[in-house]
This record gives C-alpha cells, sequence and structure tokens, in this order.
C-alpha cells in the first residue's frame, strides 16, 4: 500500500454556501477529523448560513452557528483533490486530475428545519460513503 502523507482534500460547493455544502463540511469534519482537509463555498455566497440549517444541525450535535459563507476561488478548487458540487450548475471551475461528484439534493434555502432534517440526513450519509472511499484505513 503507497504510503500517503497528506490528508485527501475534499471541496463542498453550492450556490450560496449557506446550507448543503456547509452540512457536508460539518460532517465531514465531524466523522473524519484531521483525515480529511475540508473547504466549503459558493458560487454567490450568502451573508449568513441558512438559520434552519443551523438548527438541524445542532440537532445532530454538530455546531456550525458560527460559520460565514465564503465565495468560490479558483485556488480551492486547484487546491481539493475532490470537488462535490451541489447545483451549482456550471460555476465551477474544472482542472484535469481533480475528481467531481455532483450531489443531487433538494436546496434547504427558504425551508424550515422539518424541510431540512431529510437533507440533512441524506448529506450525513453521503458523507460516511465519502469517508469510506477516501480515507485509507488507520485502525480496526
Amino acid at each position: 500500500m503507497p504510503d500517503i502523507t497528506a490528508a485527501p482534500s475534499v471541496l463542498f460547493v453550492c450556490v450560496h454556501n449557506a446550507g448543503r455544502s456547509q452540512m457536508a463540511a460539518a460532517f465531514l469534519t465531524h466523522l473524519a477529523g484531521d483525515r480529511v482537509e475540508v473547504r466549503s463555498a459558493g458560487s454567490a455566497p450568502a451573508d449568513t448560513v441558512n438559520p434552519a440549517v443551523v438548527a438541524a444541525m445542532a440537532e445532530a450535535g454538530i455546531d456550525i452557528s458560527t460559520e460565514v459563507p465564503k465565495v468560490l476561488t479558483v485556488e480551492a478548487v486547484q487546491a481539493s483533490d475532490v470537488v462535490i458540487t451541489m447545483g451549482c450548475g456550471d460555476t465551477c471551475p474544472v482542472f484535469p486530475g481533480k475528481r467531481y461528484l455532483d450531489w443531487q439534493l433538494a436546496d434547504p434555502a427558504g425551508q424550515g428545519v422539518d424541510a431540512v432534517r431529510p437533507i440533512r440526513d441524506e448529506i450525513e450519509q453521503r458523507v460516511r460513503g465519502l469517508i469510506e472511499e477516501i480515507v485509507p484505513e488507520t485502525q480496526p
């Protein structure tokens, strides 16, 4: 098995970086810890993270109340091994050698906590699957 010295890096991208990408980044950070470098960004970032998303994540035991939406940059894409888009269409720059995934997920914008919960749960399951794919086993 090859020696992997650097943690894989993942960038989650959605339009506003206020819902789906924030939840995905928070789950990946929470579940993988320092085994993965995590970024999130939006093609047209909102001013704040969606309050219903913050509340839904708090129910899952993850505090994202201090997160701030960030603008998508070419540098963030270049620095990432895996780029996961969530409804940002063609606004995400594409570079050779990167792995791109597009997760089709409902948009939590304008939704209440009840509508955000199933989106949150689907994102958690996808993130768990992603960890199994990209993070080398360390100990049984």
